[in-house]
């Protein structure tokens, strides 16, 4: 949307706004000054970066309320599921609302009067017209100029080809649990360091809520970035095997073999969070009581 407007084919926006978790791929980082440089510059729009901190920092600070990823749970039981996911709403979408009432005059916790709102461009495409919603609040109207012009994902990524940015890396936090084994791969076979970070934050967070963990809460089970549910550095993420899909074809929900190489495609994004949400859920990592 971004280019679309630079180049004149959609009007031209006031702003353009980044939400940054603090914990993106290097990649992503590096394409977003790309097109700062490149492209939001030359246009004359400004790209505004907000952040509500660092959510890898943050689930590691005992001191800090954690607002959990969606991570898969092994139960002393021997029952799996998932953690609720709450990191969409605090790291995206509260720090764009934060900064969007600053631009318009009215920091929190100053009223925006009646009338008073700006029109949010959001990046749904006609494939997934079914995900387009409003912003929840009356200060921010929410708009969605791919399906207005009637563009599929697929017409996305030939602009982008054209534009010479065919290799626009996919935003999303670099340790989610919603990643696929082809995105694990490519972060270990691709970037070491990263990878051996993620590695590290999943042992980290194998035993919970470290704020839950420091105020002595009993634990319940065991949390994983990998839906294997064994620690990423042993994880499956070349190959399947047999025993393995039978054993996870015995999960409710269990993913189908695009899933579990693709992960959830679509990841995250403010106002339109695609992740899949499976049941049982629980607070807390899933793990203290």
């Amino acid at each position: 949307m971004l280019c679309l407007s630079a180049d004149g084919t959609l009007p031209k926006i006031d702003i353009a706004v980044f939400a940054d978790t603090g914990w993106e791929p290097k990649k992503v980082y590096e394409h977003l000054d790309r097109l700062e440089r490149e492209v939001a510059a030359p246009a004359g729009i400004p790209i505004v970066r907000v952040s509500s901190g660092n959510i890898r920092n943050d689930a590691l600070d005992p001191n800090h309320r954690f607002a959990s990823m969606p991570l898969y749970i092994l139960n002393q039981d021997g029952k799996q599921g998932m953690t609720r996911r709450q990191c969409t709403g605090e790291y995206k979408i509260k720090p764009i609302k934060k900064k969007i009432r600053e631009i318009i005059g009215y920091p929190y916790p100053s009223r925006v009067p009646k009338g008073v709102f700006v029109e949010q461009w959001v990046g749904i495409s006609t494939d997934e017209f079914h995900r387009a919603k409003d912003s929840g609040v009356q200060y921010m109207h929410n708009a969605h100029p791919l399906i207005d012009i009637g563009w599929s994902r697929v017409d996305c990524v030939r602009y982008l080809e054209r534009l010479g940015l065919a290799d626009t890396p996919k935003s999303s936090c670099l340790g989610c649990p919603f990643h696929g084994n082809a995105q694990w791969r490519t972060i270990r076979d691709t970037s070491p360091s990263e990878w051996a970070d993620v590695v590290e934050f999943d042992a980290a967070i194998r035993q919970g809520n470290a704020r839950a963990n420091a105020t002595g809460n009993p634990l319940l089970g065991q949390a994983y970035l990998h839906r294997s549910r064994v620690p990423l550095s042993e994880a499956p993420i070349d190959h399947v095997t047999a025993a393995e899909w039978a054993a996870l074809q015995q999960e409710t929900g269990a993913p189908d073999a695009e899933d579990l190489e693709a992960g959830v495609v679509d990841g995250c994004s403010p106002w339109a969070c695609r992740g899949e949400q499976p049941e049982p859920v629980r607070d807390d990592f899933g793990l203290a009581v």
